[in-house]
């Protein structure tokens, strides 16, 4: 074989290694890029759906402080009930976002959240009925059993945020990114 040829198949061959390798690394910059990406996805998701369970627990918190004398001001206790509603529905919407960009396990977390926040839920709205009716029959239970479910929240809330951060710090199977 003459040198010229030899000297082309040598340029060939080794264009065709400089292409595969910046394919290579084409894909792994893009495969990277896009994993950052979704991670910032979920951070900002999970943020929002924390901040959102932050201003909707101190709204409760103000109805069960409110909730607290024999005889509560109910015009009073109707405009903080009113406010946690509508953070409810905000954190609803935030609950929404976590399925949508969280994996399997940050969506179960989030939904334990929810259940929890229900349980407490229901019992500050007996709270509440009882108020309206003048009921203070068992004002101590009621109080005794709020006290339970926002402890079991807080448990809900803590857990949910270990997997959020786990999922930010750790992503592996099932995290879909």
């Amino acid at each position: 074989m003459d040198a010229g040829v030899t000297a082309l198949i040598g340029a060939a061959v080794g264009s065709l290694a400089t292409l595969g390798s910046t394919m290579l690394t084409g894909r792994n910059t893009a495969r990277a890029q896009f994993a950052q990406w979704r991670r910032q996805q979920r951070r900002d998701a999970y943020t929002a759906y924390l901040g959102a369970l932050h201003d909707r627990d101190l709204a409760m918190d103000a109805v069960l402080h409110a909730l607290r004398p024999p005889s509560p001001d109910l015009p009073d206790v109707d405009a903080k009930v009113e406010r946690f509603v509508a953070l409810a529905r905000t954190v609803h919407r935030a609950a929404e976002v976590v399925h949508l960009e969280g994996p399997p396990a940050a969506a179960a977390a989030a939904d334990d959240v929810a259940g929890a926040s229900e349980e407490l839920s229901a019992v500050m709205r007996r709270m509440v009925e009882r108020a309206r009716a003048g009921d203070t029959s068992d004002k101590a239970a009621d109080t005794a059993l709020a006290a339970d479910r926002e402890h079991a929240l807080y448990q809900a809330v803590k857990a949910f945020r270990s997997t959020a951060a786990t999922t930010l710090d750790h992503p592996g199977p099932g995290t879909r990114g």
